[in-house]
């Protein structure tokens, strides 16, 4: 049981996902990519197109997951040159055996339930969680790459001509400071991911974002192409709580959208499921 049920009548959140929206396929044979929501032009004759790519578990998404975008989108239109153009999830595969990871096509339907019904920008993609194996960050940034400008050609400015997307990846102050931790990322990953594409770090409380970018040799090569969002409002939700409150029967309403609390009340996710305390304790995915 979670605490205080969602139920279908009560709030519009909970409608299903709009017609004409193409939801993600379940196998890799049936996958397309999803632009639905992609720019099809600039509006700003003077700025840059830029795609936000968030890589991560999901599991279950959260309103700071959502949060992060906007706040990325307040920072990039104050502070740089850039225009977004679209924002997408990309959901880690069910290889990453991590515990509390629910089945990949529940983590993608729950993406896509709370972007849908909350946001009118972001998008969500299946590719790396159809992948058969756990795929590296620098190739999941590479396949958007792939499919947003050289498939598609980038997008097209004001006056008509097309050019190329800038992609960055989108993410909180653990997973940077977990670039810092011997043997969990390839220095060759970090330079093609920082140098090639480029990183925008939401801090979260208790991590000290900029003196670590000052400390790591390759993140500060690179520090041009790293962007701190500080948070005006600390949010500090973290799916791993969510789960365990779950687990207790406890509400997690206002910590997720409805529509996703719902989707997890129908489908029992989390319920029977059990995660060391260490991580429960300290982790703030």
């Amino acid at each position: 049981r979670i605490g205080s049920r969602i139920h279908k009548y009560q709030i519009a959140d909970l409608e299903e996902v709009p017609h004409g929206i193409v939801r993600q396929a379940r196998t890799l044979q049936d996958y397309e990519f999803p632009a639905h929501r992609l720019q099809k032009k600039l509006r700003n004759p003077n700025k840059f197109p830029l795609v936000i790519v968030a890589c991560g578990s999901f599991s279950p998404i959260t309103y700071l997951h959502l949060r992060m975008f906007e706040m990325a989108l307040d920072s990039i239109s104050e502070l740089t040159k850039f225009e977004v153009v679209g924002g997408y999830y990309s959901p880690v595969s069910d290889n990453y055996k991590k515990a509390g990871l629910a089945p990949s096509h529940h983590r993608v339907r729950m993406c896509e339930l709370a972007c849908e019904r909350t946001s009118s920008w972001l998008m969500v993609d299946a590719w790396e969680s159809l992948q058969p194996y756990y795929t590296r960050t620098a190739k999941v940034l590479d396949h958007f790459n792939d499919e947003i400008n050289v498939k598609r050609g980038g997008i097209s400015t004001v006056t008509g001509e097309k050019i190329g997307v800038k992609i960055m990846l989108l993410a909180g102050g653990d997973l940077i400071e977990s670039m810092g931790e011997p043997n969990v990322w390839a220095d060759a990953d970090l330079h093609h991911i920082l140098g090639n594409y480029g990183c925008l770090i939401v801090e979260r409380t208790g991590s000290d974002v900029r003196s670590f970018l000052l400390s790591h040799d390759i993140m500060y090569e690179h520090r041009r192409n790293v962007l701190v969002i500080k948070q005006l409002i600390y949010n500090d939700i973290s799916s791993t709580k969510v789960r365990l409150f779950i687990r207790r029967g406890m509400s997690v309403q206002y910590l997720l959208p409805n529509s996703v609390i719902r989707y997890i009340q129908e489908h029992g996710l989390y319920v029977n499921q059990s995660e060391p305390v260490k991580q429960v304790m300290g982790n703030k995915e």
